[in-house]
């Protein structure tokens, strides 16, 4: 064991053990830290729609620990023509910039071996309809801007606190995406309607 995989218990619900070696087995097998996440959508009907979440490859292999998919449903509000069976897809969005960030909190703080009793996030996001209805091109089809407002609460400086909140930034890999792009690759398989 390398330095870094101390004996410690778990912390905020965190196996630190585990934690610390599986850094230093990806530290050392550097092909073991490649991930492939997949997710699968179906229309339903209007703007509804439902993904299903399921195996994903990592750790050099096939993952088949889910013994059932996630099923997410995604829907428009009826002001936005939907039916509201879920949420949208921008709002997916800041569930997964607060869960990413919280994630890495929780881990972070256990690494560090700060207690955590509370943390808890507000994620607002700015957006316009007129570049997503194509009424003025000039106006972004995303977000302008997300803000994430932390509150936590643990065995430590408010200092210490925040520098946890900061390192779970510069390692979240959803902020990354928001931050720094990342390259989408659409590509359609088309079946006409032969009877028409």
């Amino acid at each position: 064991m390398t330095t870094t995989s101390q004996d410690r218990a778990a912390m905020n619900g965190v196996d630190v053990p585990v934690l610390f070696a599986t850094l230093d087995l990806v530290r050392e097998q550097q092909e073991l830290g490649e991930f492939q996440f997949r997710a699968r959508n179906e229309w339903v009907s209007g703007t509804h729609n439902r993904t299903f979440v399921d195996g994903f490859y990592g750790a050099g292999q096939e993952d088949a620990t889910r013994d059932r998919p996630f099923v997410l449903d995604a829907d428009h509000p009826a002001v936005l023509v939907g039916q509201d069976h879920g949420p949208t897809a921008v709002e997916y969005l800041l569930h997964a910039i607060a869960a990413c960030l919280t994630h890495g909190i929780a881990n972070v703080a256990a690494a560090r071996g700060i207690e955590l009793h509370r943390v808890a996030s507000t994620v607002e996001g700015d957006i316009s309809l007129l570049g997503m209805l194509g009424i003025d091109t000039g106006v972004r089809n995303g977000y302008r801007q997300i803000r994430v407002h932390f509150e936590i609460e643990g065995d430590a400086t408010a200092e210490q606190l925040e520098a946890v909140v900061r390192r779970s930034q510069d390692r979240s890999a959803v902020y990354d995406v928001l931050t720094h792009g990342t390259d989408v690759v659409v590509d359609v398989h088309a079946s006409p309607d032969e009877t028409r």
